[in-house]
């Protein structure tokens, strides 16, 4: 047999890993190992229960201590672990120890480990329009999902063949263990290695999930975006996640909202915000402009006399509709000026008797222009 690779290196983390760094390394590990994703891999199950074991014993304090200064060896009954402690088995490590002591009772627990186990979460990124994320809308997607068994209904046996009651632990789904310590011989409980916590092994593995009770397949689902929803929403849809384990319910499935940018359109909140231009004589003069709203829509934009560059005007109630109850935000529209580049000869004239009469006092500037226009 190879010789076990170091614990750390397991996980890929430092000997000085918080228990924080640990456990997220182990999930990560443990999702990207797991036998169900990885069934064309004959290793699999070998490499999950490595990172499991390196996880089961850096992630217990008093273990971890053992580990760092004795290495594999303080686990180890044939070598004297734990300091010489003449051949004292403690490949439960010390956790097991004051189990048996302090609330663990002698002989352990006999609670079978597979009672109902819900199925994990998945989530989805779907890219929506701006348009579909202010007045809602219905998508298709593809996930793929693991499910359990069509062939099998999930029990892993080939249909006609038996499941039979695990010889080695007698349906329990659990084996005793015989242990040396320093304060004596006790007997703990451990997951049976046969039927792996089962209490049954299936006497033909299905053909078609390869014995898992699981299998891997892409669903279509219908997704109701729901109109007012920003860019980083997250939709929940109960129960379309991984299926559960042992008659567990399934996961649910979680939906990240990416919301592409609009080309005219921007968004704070619910409030909605646009720029038009007008030229100068249309903001001294003011003037009904038609404008166009998100979705095609058009309207009817008032531009009072007078505006200045900069200035905002309010649309009440064409922004973004309230997610919850029946508000809608509001349209801001800010104004921006154009100032013309050429002239006319007339046009000059005009602006510079404009300025000379503007500092005078005798015609404002709007008399004038109403004369030039009239």
């Amino acid at each position: 047999m190879s010789a076990k690779r170091d614990y750390y290196e397991v996980l890929g983390v430092a000997k000085n890993a918080t228990p924080e760094e640990i456990k997220k390394a182990y999930r990560q590990k443990a999702r990207k190992l797991h036998p169900d994703v990885n069934r064309d891999d004959p290793q699999a199950a070998d490499k999950f229960k490595e990172v499991s074991d390196a996880y089961e014993v850096l992630s217990d304090a008093q273990k971890r201590q053992m580990y760092d200064r004795f290495g594999h060896d303080a686990f180890d009954p044939t070598r004297g672990g734990a300091g010489g402690f003449g051949g004292a088995d403690f490949g439960g490590g010390f956790g097991d120890i004051f189990d048996l002591f302090f609330g663990g009772g002698f002989g352990g627990s006999t609670r079978r480990r597979t009672g109902p186990q819900r199925g994990a979460d998945r989530e989805v990124r779907l890219d929506i329009s701006f348009e579909d994320a202010v007045f809602g809308v219905e998508k298709e997607i593809e996930i793929s999902r693991v499910e359990n068994c069509e062939r099998c209904s999930g029990s892993g046996a080939e249909p006609g063949s038996k499941v039979n009651t695990c010889s080695a632990c007698n349906g329990s789904g659990q084996s005793r263990v015989v242990q040396s310590t320093p304060f004596g011989r006790f007997e703990t409980v451990r997951t049976c290695a046969t039927c792996r916590g089962e209490g049954k092994v299936v006497e033909k593995p299905c053909t078609n999930c390869r014995g898992t009770g699981k299998v891997k397949k892409a669903r279509k689902i219908e997704v109701r975006v729901p109109a007012g929803v920003d860019h980083g929403s997250h939709l929940r849809i109960q129960g379309e996640g991984e299926a559960g384990s042992y008659g567990g319910p399934p996961g649910d499935l979680f939906i990240s909202l990416a919301v592409k940018p609009h080309p005219v359109f921007k968004r704070d909140g619910y409030t909605l915000i646009s720029n038009i231009e007008i030229d100068f004589v249309q903001a001294a003069l003011g003037a009904d402009i038609e404008m166009d709203l998100l979705g095609g829509a058009h309207h009817t934009l008032h531009i009072p006399e007078g505006t200045q560059p900069g200035d905002i005007i309010t649309i009440k109630g064409k922004g973004v509709p309230y997610i919850h109850g029946n508000r809608q935000g509001d349209l801001k529209v800010v104004v921006k000026i154009k100032i013309p580049t050429r002239l006319s000869k007339r046009q000059k004239e005009l602006l510079n008797e404009f300025r000379q009469e503007d500092k005078s006092g005798r015609k404002g500037l709007f008399d004038k222009f109403k004369d030039a226009m009239g």
